[in-house]
């Protein structure tokens, strides 16, 4: 009797290579999507006077970002039928305005806490003022971790995806803190090595983010889809 024929593209290997195309096209096309920003990071110096300036960069890198977690939640996993860059332009088209009405106060918002940490002391508060303004700045950075998730994902409207993202900050504490070590990564590997090494692993980070959220994406879709 002779043994069952697979399909060529539905095997391991081929599995494999299905993940490392979309891997490296998705890559690609953050890069391209966020270049104009992060060329305007590189020709700024390291003065903090300039974070305003960094943040206005990192402007493009919201939506970037946002259909980059499309494309990798909706990748296809057979390598005779994959088209990451036509998903990662779905993503864009869909998910930009949404993205930006989220990643644009969000950046506000932490260049005001990085602007006044920066210049602490000429505030004249105590010390320990610090140390919140550091913890809200990370909440605020874990918030944005489950709202580029929510933005991508579902058409919620704007209001009701920041409130489902602190509400899954503390209703899914796991995936919470899987999302704070990914950032401690990102955040290590930009000091130790260089800005460009995060950004070349963005969309590796991405994908662990999306495993982490898998809590979070299946309650969205069971309690608050219809």
């Amino acid at each position: 009797m002779s043994a069952p024929s697979v399909s060529f593209g539905v095997g391991p290997l081929s599995r494999a290579a299905a993940l490392i195309h979309t891997l490296v096209t998705v890559e690609a096309l953050f890069i391209v999507a966020s270049a104009p920003g992060l060329a305007g990071l590189l020709l700024l110096g390291p003065d903090t006077s300039n974070l305003p300036l960094a943040a206005a960069c990192l402007v493009p890198l919201g939506p970037a970002l946002s259909a980059a977690v499309y494309a990798l939640h909706h990748r296809d996993r057979d390598l005779a039928d994959l088209h990451p860059a036509r998903t990662y332009g779905r993503g864009w088209r869909l998910n930009a305005l949404p993205a930006l009405k989220l990643w644009a106060p969000l950046l506000g918002w932490l260049t005001v806490i990085a602007f006044t940490l920066t210049h602490f002391s000429a505030t004249g508060l105590p010390g320990w003022w610090a140390l919140l303004l550091a913890a809200i700045g990370l909440a605020s950075l874990l918030w944005g971790a489950h709202a580029l998730v929510l933005a991508s994902l579902f058409a919620f409207r704007t209001r009701d995806t920041a409130r489902l993202a602190a509400y899954f900050l503390f209703r899914h504490g796991r995936s919470t803190l899987a999302a704070a070590s990914l950032l401690v990564l990102a955040g290590g590997l930009t000091a130790l090595l260089t800005e460009a090494m995060a950004a070349l692993l963005t969309a590796p980070l991405l994908l662990s983010l999306l495993h982490a959220a898998r809590p979070v994406i299946a309650e969205a879709q069971e309690d608050f889809t219809a």
